[in-house]
């Protein structure tokens, strides 16, 4: 069963009624199964948000202890958990309470906040005490932010010692990858963030290689057609000015790889409108 997961959406924003925040949490029942991503770093608010994100219905909420990114840190929320793992359990029991078991919880973290500090099997098996149904492995530490490789040897390690299921993490960036992580970890599921920006076909072919042991190659054409979609896509739900700076970036992931393409990420950046965009992106894969 394939799952989406929102983007990371604050439980204090949440808590506050933030009409900002809970636009990050909305979805439609087209994208379900949908899991709702949150994080903070005090259980009593961590609790009150997933109390309020329940009226959504989401099919699962996550508890994300595994951003390394500064601003959630300093907030003693993310990977700065994996340094209090006490607050950690505390949190995860809150939450655990206050959704009262109408859906299930998973809980992401890394494997520890740097090289000296790899508490992942603790960790983990403090998380699933406290009350997680499932849980998700990034073994990177919070130092390394998203650089080298991640060590697939701590999510076999931290298999074996769980009795929930554990979901693999990190560098599944094709297929190959994808099989390859489930066969040395032994996890139960797959998750993939970054690999996925400018590819959201990878899941596709990774589902047909897993059953068929082989998948179809996108073309320059589809590349194009998705794209496109993508920016139509942002339309339906924001304004022109909006969709034009947000997909500047999200477009340049469709064009790596491609012969000639820092010239047109170049110029991607300087486009200040949707028609532009569109222009520049169909003269470019129709060279």
């Amino acid at each position: 069963m394939d799952f989406l997961v929102s983007e990371m959406v604050s439980a204090d924003g949440i808590s506050r009624e933030s009409l900002k925040t809970g636009l990050y949490a909305q979805f439609t029942d087209y994208e379900r199964p949908f899991i709702i991503q949150i994080f903070g770093s005090k259980a009593d608010v961590m609790a009150k948000a997933a109390e309020m994100l329940l009226e959504l219905k989401p099919d699962m909420l996550d508890i994300n202890m595994g951003c390394p990114v500064k601003k959630v840190v300093k907030r003693g929320a993310g990977s700065a958990l994996m340094k209090d793992p006490e607050n950690a359990s505390v949190i995860v029991k809150a939450v655990k309470n206050a959704l009262a078991g109408s859906i299930p919880l998973s809980v992401k973290f890394r494997s520890g906040w740097d090289l000296k500090s790899l508490n992942y099997l603790d960790f983990g098996q403090r998380i699933e005490a406290a009350g997680a149904d499932l849980i998700t492995l990034h073994p990177r530490t919070a130092s390394q932010m998203f650089s080298g490789l991640s060590n697939w040897t701590h999510i076999a390690e931290l298999k074996q010692v769980l009795s929930i299921p554990l979901i693999g993490n990190g560098d599944i960036d094709s297929p190959e990858a994808a099989l390859k992580m489930q066969q040395e970890t032994g996890c139960d599921a797959l998750m993939i963030g970054r690999a996925a920006l400018g590819k959201p076909w990878l899941f596709t072919q990774i589902k047909d290689y897993f059953s068929t042991g082989d998948y179809r190659p996108i073309t320059t054409r589809e590349i194009l057609a998705t794209a496109l979609k993508h920016i139509d896509y942002a339309l339906a739900t924001k304004p022109k000015y909006v969709v034009v700076r947000e997909m500047r970036s999200q477009l340049c992931h469709y064009t790596k790889s491609q012969p000639g393409s820092a010239v047109l990420r170049n110029t991607i950046n300087q486009c200040d409108s949707i028609e532009l965009l569109k222009n520049e992106l169909s003269a470019f894969f129709y060279k």
